[in-house]
């Protein structure tokens, strides 16, 4: 048992799932530090920019016939390609041909990353967006002009700046796609499977995404599973899908999950944003007299974090879902790990709860129905966000309204 002082870590006793790839450790401490427990599974395999023979070929292709315009759409990428052409023995030459274009950044590490290759932007948007950058080209005019686009990371459907790419060559440019820092699933996918596991059982409070490939990645690892609409039910009701920015939402928002993200996308405003959104968001519970939030891993009671095992965890998430209304023990049953017809579990199981809580009067038992929380409705705070089923079953409030759910098959 864990106390939370009066102003203590803001995260203690929820659990948050990572899935970076790149910074994973630093983004871990930035939200233990605040007292989360935290679950990481890097969604993704970043490929070593010197081993990939399609950019290889693609900055052979940029020099033997340059662009009129280059694109930079993150520092870490463009920084990365110019390693890598050093490494290729094609560093000064790449520099040369870039120096000929007209150069346009995203946004400001984009840019320092243009002039810490002693180049030179044109043009940056303040807003940081890609969509500034496209409107900024099309009201320009790109007919007839070869404009080189340094890609956000990856070249799937779920990635926003291969349609910046289409729309581009829509308006009539020859563009010229530069596959910077591209990914592949992980080789081990057992902490990603444990991870999707974990958010469609309820005991991730939140999962985060610090790039549109990790959300990639983890949907299409979860259809080959069968558990893309599980997963889908969870995000869009009582896990929390955070995200460190809009492209990176994007494919989520698709499929009609909210999202929610700091006014930044950086990784610090991120881990503030998470540290603010899920205390604000939590339910609180009134029962015979204690305070009760029920989180992903772990019930706070008055106060006090209170660790329960798989099974009394899963029958409190069952009574806390609509509370003081009473839950029959077959359906009690059903929701314990593993199953099974003998309801005599349910009672050990209860038992234990009671136990775990510390607050036995807080269960009730109501004869020859079931078992509910001892509490009136009005003594419960409301659910930060109602979402009707079949899209939701919990709390929260994201920044972001979702879009209306997309066919599976629109991936």
């Amino acid at each position: 048992m864990t106390s939370l002082p009066d102003a203590g870590p803001g995260l203690a006793g929820f659990t948050i799932g990572i899935t970076a790839a790149r910074r994973a450790e630093e983004f871990a401490t930035l939200l233990a530090r605040k007292g989360a427990s935290v679950v990481s599974a890097p969604a993704i395999r970043i490929i070593p920019l010197a081993d990939d023979t399609e950019l290889l070929r693609v900055t052979e292709g940029i020099i033997a016939d340059p662009p009129q315009l280059t694109v930079a759409t993150t520092g870490i990428g463009f920084r990365g390609w110019m390693e890598a052409a050093e490494g290729w023995g094609l560093a000064e030459t790449l520099r040369d041909t870039l120096a000929s274009t007209r150069m346009l950044a995203r946004g400001p590490k984009a840019k320092g990353a243009i002039r810490a290759a002693e180049l030179r932007e044109e043009w940056s948007p303040a807003s940081e967006s890609s969509a500034e950058v496209l409107d900024h080209l099309l009201a320009e005019g790109v007919e007839g002009v070869r404009i080189a686009v340094q890609l956000h990371g990856a070249t799937t459907e779920w990635e926003p700046v291969p349609d910046f790419c289409e729309v581009l060559r829509c308006a009539g440019a020859d563009v010229v796609p530069v596959p910077v820092y591209r990914w592949e699933p992980p080789t081990d996918r057992g902490p990603m499977d444990s991870m999707i596991e974990a958010i469609v059982a309820g005991s991730l409070d939140c999962v985060t995404f610090t790039s549109a490939p990790a959300v990639a990645s983890m949907l299409m690892r979860a259809k080959e599973t069968g558990l893309i609409d599980a997963l889908l039910f969870a995000l869009r009701g009582r896990v929390l899908a955070a995200c460190v920015g809009p492209i990176t939402a994007a494919p989520l928002e698709e499929l009609g999950v909210p999202t929610t993200m700091p006014a930044r996308a950086r990784l610090g405003a991120l881990a503030r944003h998470v540290a603010e959104e899920l205390p604000r968001r939590a339910g609180r519970i009134y029962a015979a007299g204690h305070l009760i939030s029920v989180r992903g891993g772990c019930v706070v009671v008055d106060g006090q974090v209170r660790q329960l095992a798989p099974a009394p965890m899963a029958l409190m998430r069952s009574l806390a879902r609509q509370p003081g209304r009473v839950v029959s023990r077959e359906d009690l049953l059903s929701a314990l790990p593993g199953g099974g017809d003998d309801t005599h579990a349910v009672e050990t199981a209860i038992a234990r709860l009671r136990a775990g809580l510390g607050t036995p009067k807080a269960i009730q038992t109501v004869v020859k129905r079931g078992y509910r929380l001892a509490l009136d409705a009005a003594d419960c705070d409301p659910p930060a966000r109602a979402v009707a089923a079949p899209h939701a079953a919990g709390i929260g409030h994201p920044t972001r309204s979702p879009r209306p759910p997309q066919p599976i098959g629109a991936w």
